[in-house]
């Protein structure tokens, strides 16, 4: 379907005419014969505004009950039943209220726009996100309602709404955008002279700049653009990260660049909100056009230096309030220009002023965990190793001796506890119980020689620098083993799926996989055709949920539109976020194949190293199932080339092979319709015989066809049990008039002999194998039919002692359409469907068909059905 086009009525403050100029261009486009529709105006209170509404159709809105207020939003479930041409909605960055399906406006249009239908908005300047930092520093005011700035930039049309600043103040007085009681306030805070001149500047560049890239995107290949410049930005939990990120995609822009954001470091031991400031930072990176990017580790400057290489970064944007904190005071620029003296590096200044935050400072001092377990270990390990200090002490070791093992019993306290306080808490108390204890006076504070406090220090230092090192070499331990894990889960899902050769083992192993590295309950749905399966349902072991509790109708509906929008929904998104499931897709290049719920239920948000790892499972997933349909459908077409390349060959067959029959009997009737005086009364028998067998050829022909239609057809065999020697017997009513000339002898078991059967099909089965054998067998010769018990098996055969079978032959004598060429057969009875036949019927009835030589010479062909118990009454 082709994607709808959107066209923006942009201005630099409320009050231009944006809503009013909409209505115009809509006005106009109605005049010329589209369907136009209203979908949301917001409510000026506007006479101008509201004459031009008139006569627009109106579509109904989607009423709200929120916390007992009843609220009106843009119905986007009626506009699409409505499918409009084009459709007016205004406002376009507001948010929706708690119950709508997404929870920005701009979703709702980007949803409208993939379903075909043309969209005509508005928008003013500070609710660009890209620019939200700089408008905040022009007004001082923090604008919320914010949309990301592609929305912007993948606009079909923006029109400019523009008015002097002059202008719109005189509008501001006479109340034509406030009411008159709030002008005051508007004016006090908005509505300046300075900020209006100030906001139309940056909207005419931004216009200027849009316009600029919309024929530069249509004169050049988009990759081009793209190709000279990568920006990379460095992403951390810092409350002044927004104001980088804004800073280095406005770089981005500038210089048409690629932009990616990278975070170094681990939230392992990080607080919830410092957490959730990360993951907003992250997710404003994401919205801005950034590829986000995870690595783990200590040396920071080095990691950044080798990222930047691998990607081919050109320009590297970080802030300077994180050099102070987050790379513990080591001035990171000079590190990275030292390394990588070919980077352009932009430093951006903390937008909050270089002075401690006060909440940075108190995160510091929560984040010291106490527990209760570590500090008995630590006194236990304290009490333990002065115990041994006072052992030394009684056998006069020198106090060196004990001056170590105060340093072991620091290091093995850091192994068995957690967090550094630990490590810091037990070197301090070393230090003074070696001093109390250890030191004259004895069982004082107090030290005699001056060289104690130089070894106090010298301890104290050891102690905490050893600590520090196994606390550090324990936290890489752990980071490199989660890296590890996850790296194998990745390493896994390509070998799993690469071993399994079915869609519904790509799927299970996938949610195998995905289970297997985030713990959480999943559901799947398969997608065949378009349309959404039946659900199924992967607990872990340590599940508590009963996953069908949360499932209902609402998170069906959830992953539904995952599956037509390829978009994920559900918890922790923006749309649909009241569902219980996290819905992601897994796709191929044109279509999706099946929609994955993870169960948020109590779990927090995934962490975006987390998702990179979902998605390129996820990806590799599609790649697998593309893969696996493509070659399901190559086999399909295959197939059908083969039935088709056979219905060729039956078609060529039989227009040659009917041929001589045909013109045989309508030959040998012509002479009988002459009725001549010539033809005696032998002559005449001869013919008729001829016209029979003929004949008798054809209606055989005809039964073959009509049974292998009705095999391939599929229909359902009428299988009853019967006695093989009635069969036989009705068998030999049918055959060949030629039969007679060859010797033909019946050896039927001495036992009854039952077996499951169509008894139409294998009477055709038989006289398929005794006519075979007089087709290809000279005159007079031994013709043999016998049946028999083999273990649980009804075993039938018909042998000959005529010219046998090659081992060639025997290899396809059952294939449609072969013959042996070397046999001695008249050409007109070659068609090769008897055999053929005959096997498709045995292996419908559960049997077995077999060739073999016949000795001293000729052939044996058979076959083997399971066997049916004769029942046999006592009641006489």
């Amino acid at each position: 379907m082709k994607k709808g086009k959107l066209k923006i009525y942009f201005g630099y403050a409320a009050g231009v005419g944006k809503t009013f100029a909409m209505l115009e261009g809509a006005r106009e486009v109605q005049e010329s014969g589209i369907d136009v529709v209203s979908g949301y105006i917001e409510p000026h209170n506007r006479p101008e505004t509201s004459r031009l509404i008139e006569g627009l159709e109106t579509l109904p809105l989607k009423k709200i009950n929120y916390k007992g207020i009843q609220l009106k939003e843009f119905n986007l479930e009626e506009a699409l039943i409505r499918r409009p041409q084009v459709i007016l909605v205004d406002e376009l960055a507001h948010t929706n209220c708690h119950g709508s399906r997404n929870k920005k406006r701009f979703q709702d249009i980007e949803e409208l726009l993939k379903a075909g239908i043309d969209v005509f908005t508005t928008i003013n300047i500070q609710h660009l996100e890209g620019l939200n930092d700089v408008i905040e520093k022009i007004t001082g005011i923090i604008v919320n309602e914010k949309i990301p700035d592609y929305i912007f930039e993948e606009a079909d049309q923006i029109e400019l709404i523009d008015i002097e600043p002059v202008d719109l103040l005189e509008r501001l007085d006479k109340g034509k955008i406030y009411q008159l009681n709030k002008v005051n306030q508007a004016k006090e805070n908005f509505f300046t002279l300075e900020k209006l001149i100030a906001l139309r500047e940056i909207a005419l560049r931004k216009t200027a700049d849009q316009v600029n890239k919309s024929a530069i995107r249509k004169a050049q290949n988009k990759k081009s653009i793209y190709a000279k410049e990568h920006v990379l930005v460095c992403v951390s939990a810092s409350p002044s990260a927004s104001h980088v990120i804004h800073a280095a995609a406005r770089l981005a822009v500038a210089f048409k660049a690629e932009f990616t954001a990278l975070y170094i470091g681990d939230l392992e031991n990080s607080s919830k909100e410092e957490k959730d400031r990360l993951r907003q930072s992250l997710r404003l990176a994401e919205q801005l056009g950034a590829k986000i990017s995870v690595l783990y580790g200590d040396n920071v400057s080095k990691q950044i230096v080798e990222y930047a290489k691998i990607s081919q970064i050109s320009k590297l944007v970080i802030g300077k309030s994180v050099q102070s904190s987050f790379w513990n005071r080591e001035n990171i620029v000079d590190l990275i220009s030292q390394e990588a003296p070919e980077l352009d590096i932009y430093v951006i200044p903390n937008a909050r002023g270089q002075q401690k935050n006060t909440s940075e400072t108190l995160y510091n001092f929560k984040k010291i965990r106490f527990s209760l377990s570590d500090l008995l270990k630590t006194i236990l390990m304290l009490a333990l190793v002065t115990s041994c200090g006072l052992a030394f002490k009684y056998w006069n070791f020198n106090v060196a001796n004990i001056i170590m093992l105060y340093i072991l019993g620091v290091q093995i306290n850091a192994i068995f506890t957690k967090g550094r306080i630990f490590s810091l808490i037990s070197s301090v108390l070393s230090v003074l119980c070696f001093n109390y204890f250890f030191t004259e006076p004895y069982y004082t504070f107090v030290a005699f020689s001056s060289n104690y406090p130089i070894t106090f220090l010298i301890m104290l230092a050891a102690g905490l620098i050893t600590s520090t090192l196994i606390k550090r070499i324990q936290e890489q331990v752990r980071v490199s083993t989660e890296k590890s894990y996850r790296t194998e889960v990745l390493l896994q899902t390509n070998k799993d799926l690469a071993q399994v050769d079915s869609v519904a083992e790509i799927l299970e192993a996938t949610v195998q996989q995905l289970k297997k590295l985030l713990d959480r309950d999943i559901v799947i749905y398969p997608i065949k055709d378009k349309v959404l399966g039946d659900e199924s349902y992967f607990s872990t072991e340590s599940s508590k949920y009963n996953l069908k509790k949360y499932q209902n109708f609402n998170e069906r509906g959830v992953a539904e539109w995952v599956m037509h929008n390829n978009k994920r929904a559900g918890a922790t998104t923006n749309t649909l976020s009241s569902a219980n499931y996290l819905y992601l897709s897994i796709r191929g290049k044109n279509q999706s194949f099946a929609v994955i719920g993870i169960l948020m239920k109590d779990k927090n948000e995934l962490e975006t190293f987390e998702k990179s790892i979902i998605l390129a499972i996820l990806g590799e997933a599609g790649l697998a199932l593309e893969k696996e349909i493509l070659r399901e459908v190559q086999q399909k077409n295959e197939i059908q080339i083969e039935q088709e390349q056979l219905r060729v060959n039956l078609l060529r067959a039989i227009s040659h092979d009917l041929r001589t029959p045909l013109t045989s009997i309508s030959g040998h009737a012509k002479l009988l319709m002459k009725n001549d005086s010539t033809i005696n009364k032998l002559q005449i028998q001869e013919l008729s015989a001829y016209i029979y067998d003929d004949s008798m050829w054809l209606i055989n022909l005809v039964e073959n066809l009509l049974s292998i239609t009705r095999l391939d057809e599929k229909i359902e065999l009428k299988l009853e049990a019967n006695i093989i020697d009635e069969v036989v017997e009705e068998a030999l009513k049918h055959v060949d008039r030629h039969f007679e000339q060859h010797e033909f002898s019946l050896n039927l078991a001495d036992e009854l002999l039952m077996a499951k059967m169509d008894v139409a099909l294998m009477i055709q089965v038989i006289v398929n194998l005794i006519n075979n054998a007089v087709k290809y067998t000279p005159i007079n010769s031994k013709i043999k039919l016998q049946t028999k018990k083999f273990n649980d098996e009804l075993v039938l055969e018909v042998s000959d002692n005529g010219p046998g079978i090659t081992d060639k032959a025997k290899e396809r004598i059952f294939d449609l359409f072969y013959t042996d060429e070397n046999r001695q057969v008249d050409s007109k009875r070659g068609l090769g469907l008897g055999l053929s036949l005959c096997k498709s019927i045995i292996l419908a009835h559960g049997g077995q068909i077999y060739v073999k030589d016949n000795q001293p010479n000729g052939a044996i062909i058979g076959f083997k059905l399971p066997l049916e118990e004769v029942l046999i009454s006592d009641e006489q």
